[in-house]
C-alpha cells in the first residue's frame, strides 16, 4: 500500500511538468506513462527575474479558433483532522495623511490694475431642525482705463443670492431668492464718426454721448425632489430683468419631472412651462414700442433599455408655442433618442443620439452673452429640430481620458449677434446709436461640427486638459453666420508645486468671425452718409495664469494674471479689452 502511494505521488509530479513545459502535445486520452525514479543531484535554488509591467489591455494573438472542449470539474472530498489553533489577527497599522480640515464659508478678495476688483462671500449654516440657510455675494468691477478710448468703459457686475432648503433621505427642497445689479457702456464708438471734426466739435460730440446702461435682476425659485413617489424632482423659477431705458421682461419657468414602472420598464417624463413677456420702449429708430410674448408647453416622454453592454434612451418630446403678443401658434414634435455602447469597457464607449428642443430666448440671455445688445430687440424661441451626433469616449489610460464627436444641427431661427446700423431718423439719439451697439437677427442655420478633448491626470498633483471645435455654418438668409467662430481651442494645466505652493495655467483660441462695419460713400462728404460692408474680425487667443500659497488651512494668498501676451483683440466689433491684468488677493475659510 506504501508503495502504491508512493508511485501515484510520483506520476502526479511527472504529468505535472509535462503539462506546464509542453502543454501543445496535451491530449484527451488517458495514457499509463509508467514510473520513474527520480533522483535530484542539486538542491533547486530559486531566483526572481525582473520585473515587467503586464499591459492593462493585453493584445491576443491566438491564431486557434477552434470550438473549445467542455472540461467537467469533480471534487471529492473528505474531513482532515487538524489540531492547528489559528492565532488572533491585528491589523497592520497604516501611516495616514494629514486630511485637510473642509470649512462651510468662504471669502475673497482681491484688487489689481485697471481698478478691477473681485470679491466674493459664501455663508451656510445648519439649523437646529436639520435645515439650511446660506447666502452668496459676488462683486466684479472695473474703473476701466483701455488705450484710444473716447467713452467710457468702466463696468461693474454685483450680485447677492439667498437660499433655505431641507434634506432628508426621501425629501429634499430649497427656496432661492436673489437680487443682480449690472453696469457696463457701450464705448465700442467707431472714430469713422468724428475723425474729421476739429478738436472743439469732437469734445463737444463726445460729451454728448450718454453710454451708460445698467441692468437688474430680481429672481425667487425653487426645488422639490422626492425619493419614493411617481413625482421625482419639480423646479420653479421666476426672473424679472429690467434696464435703464425702461425695457423690461418677466419669465417663469417650471419643470416637474415624472418617474414609474410599467411591466419591468423604467418610465420617464419631463415636462415644460416656460412662459415670457416682455417690452422695449422703442425700437432701434426711436418710433414705436416693442412687445413679445410667448407660452411653451412641452412633455418629453422617454424609457431606457439596458442589456449587456448597450444603453438605450428611447422619447420624443411634443412641444407647442403660442404666441401673445405677435406671431403663430405652433406645434413642434421633436426626437430625443441616445444610446452608448461599451466597446471594450470603459476604456472605449461608443455613443449616439438625435435629439431636438424648442428654445426660449429672452433678453436677459442675449445680455449675459452680450452686454452691448441695444434694448431694442426683437425676442423669439428658437426651433432646434435636431442635433445628430456620433462619438468616442473612454480612457487611453488609468489617468487619460478623451472624447471624440462629429454632430450635425438644424436650428430654425437661430440667433446672431451683428453690429447695429446708423438709425434712419434722429428720433432715437441714445448712447447706443452711434454704431456702438448689437442687434440680433434670426436665420435658418445647419451647423456641421467636430469636437475632441482629452483630460489627464498625471498624479494626484498634475492635471491637464485640451479640447478644440471646429464648425462649418450653412446659413438661408443673412449672409455671414455673424459672429460665430469657426475655431475654438481651449487648454489648461493646474499643479501642486509643494504643499504649500500650487500653481495654473489656461490659454484660449477663437478664431476669426464675421461682421459689418459702417464705411463713408465717398460721393457724399458733407452731410456725411454711410453704408456698411462685411468685414472680418481677427482671430485672438488669451493667455492666464495663476499662482497660489497656502498659508496654513484657512489662510490663502494667490495672484492671477489675465491677458498676459498684452493682445488688444476685440471679443466684438470696435471692442478692444483689457490689455496685462493682474490681480493679488486672499481667500479666508472659516466656520462660526
Amino acid at each position: 500500500m506504501k508503495k502504491m502511494k508512493i508511485n501515484f505521488q510520483y506520476k502526479i509530479a511527472i504529468v505535472t511538468v509535462l503539462l506546464g513545459t509542453q502543454i501543445t502535445f496535451a491530449q484527451k486520452k488517458d495514457e499509463n506513462i509508467g514510473t520513474e525514479v527520480v533522483n535530484v543531484v542539486k538542491p533547486y535554488t530559486p531566483t526572481i527575474s525582473d520585473a515587467f509591467k503586464v499591459k492593462e489591455t493585453p493584445s491576443l494573438e491566438d491564431d486557434d479558433n477552434s470550438k473549445k472542449e467542455n472540461i467537467q470539474y469533480n471534487i471529492f472530498s473528505f474531513p482532515v483532522a487538524s489540531t492547528f489553533t489559528p492565532s488572533k489577527g491585528k491589523a497592520a497599522g497604516v501611516d495616514k495623511g494629514k486630511q485637510e480640515k473642509l470649512y462651510s464659508n468662504y471669502a475673497t478678495l482681491a484688487a489689481g490694475n485697471y481698478g478691477n476688483i473681485n470679491a466674493e462671500l459664501f455663508v451656510t449654516q445648519t439649523l437646529e431642525s436639520g435645515d439650511y440657510v446660506g447666502a452668496m455675494l459676488r462683486h466684479l468691477s472695473s474703473q476701466g482705463g483701455i488705450k484710444d478710448l473716447d467713452l467710457d468703459d468702466k463696468f461693474s457686475n454685483s450680485s447677492i443670492d439667498l437660499t433655505y432648503g431641507s434634506k432628508s433621505r426621501n425629501l429634499s427642497w430649497n427656496a432661492d431668492l436673489g437680487y443682480q445689479h449690472q453696469m457696463y457702456n457701450w464705448y465700442g464708438l467707431n472714430p469713422l464718426f468724428y475723425e474729421n471734426f476739429i478738436p472743439a466739435d469732437k469734445d463737444a460730440f463726445i460729451n454728448g454721448i450718454d453710454s451708460k446702461q445698467t441692468y437688474q435682476t430680481i429672481s425667487l425659485g425653487g426645488r422639490l425632489a422626492l425619493g419614493e413617489s411617481v413625482l421625482k424632482e419639480a423646479t420653479i423659477k421666476f426672473n424679472r430683468f429690467s434696464d435703464a431705458f425702461s425695457s423690461g421682461e418677466n419669465r417663469l419657468v417650471a419643470k416637474p419631472s415624472l418617474g414609474f414602472d410599467v411591466m419591468d420598464e423604467k418610465i420617464k417624463v419631463d415636462f415644460v412651462f416656460d412662459y415670457i413677456n416682455g417690452k422695449f420702449d422703442k425700437d432701434y429708430n426711436g418710433i414705436t414700442e416693442l412687445k413679445y410674448g410667448y407660452t411653451n408647453v412641452g412633455m418629453k416622454p422617454s424609457f431606457q433599455i439596458n442589456k449587456d453592454d448597450l444603453s438605450v434612451n428611447l422619447g420624443v418630446g411634443f412641444f407647442y408655442s403660442m404666441a401673445t403678443e405677435s406671431g403663430k401658434n405652433k406645434f413642434f414634435i421633436y426626437p430625443n433618442i441616445t444610446a452608448s455602447y461599451k466597446v471594450v469597457g470603459d476604456l472605449m464607449v461608443a455613443y449616439a443620439g438625435a435629439e431636438g428642443a424648442l428654445k426660449q430666448n429672452s433678453y436677459q440671455e442675449f445680455v449675459q452673452e452680450n452686454f452691448f445688445v441695444s434694448p431694442t430687440l426683437g425676442i423669439g424661441p428658437t426651433d432646434q429640430k435636431f442635433d445628430i451626433y456620433v462619438g468616442l469616449k473612454g480612457k487611453l489610460a488609468n489617468t487619460i481620458g478623451y472624447n471624440i464627436r462629429g454632430s450635425l444641427m438644424n436650428e430654425g431661427g437661430k440667433p446672431m449677434f451683428i453690429s447695429n446700423q446708423i438709425p434712419f431718423s434722429n428720433n432715437n439719439k441714445n448712447g447706443y446709436t452711434y454704431g456702438n451697439s448689437f442687434n440680433v437677427v434670426y436665420d435658418d442655420v445647419k451647423t456641421v461640427s467636430f469636437y475632441g478633448e482629452l483630460k489627464a491626470d498625471f498624479s494626484k498633483n498634475v492635471s491637464f486638459g485640451v479640447n478644440g471645435t471646429f464648425s462649418s455654418y450653412t446659413t438661408d438668409i443673412q449672409e455671414e453666420a455673424w459672429n460665430l467662430p469657426a475655431l475654438k481651442l481651449g487648454a489648461n494645466l493646474d499643479f501642486n508645486i509643494t504643499d504649500k505652493w500650487y500653481a495654473g495655467t489656461s490659454v484660449f483660441f477663437v478664431g476669426e468671425r464675421k461682421d459689418l462695419k459702417f464705411v463713408q460713400t465717398a460721393l457724399a462728404i458733407f452731410p456725411p452718409t454711410y453704408t456698411t460692408e462685411t468685414t472680418t474680425l481677427d482671430s485672438y487667443f488669451d493667455l492666464n495664469a495663476h499662482i497660489g500659497f497656502k498659508y496654513n488651512e484657512r489662510l490663502t494668498f494667490f495672484l492671477k494674471g489675465n491677458n498676459l501676451a498684452n493682445q488688444s483683440y476685440q471679443r466684438w466689433i470696435n471692442y478692444p479689452v483689457q490689455g496685462v491684468q493682474g490681480l493679488l488677493g486672499a481667500n479666508y475659510k472659516f466656520d462660526f
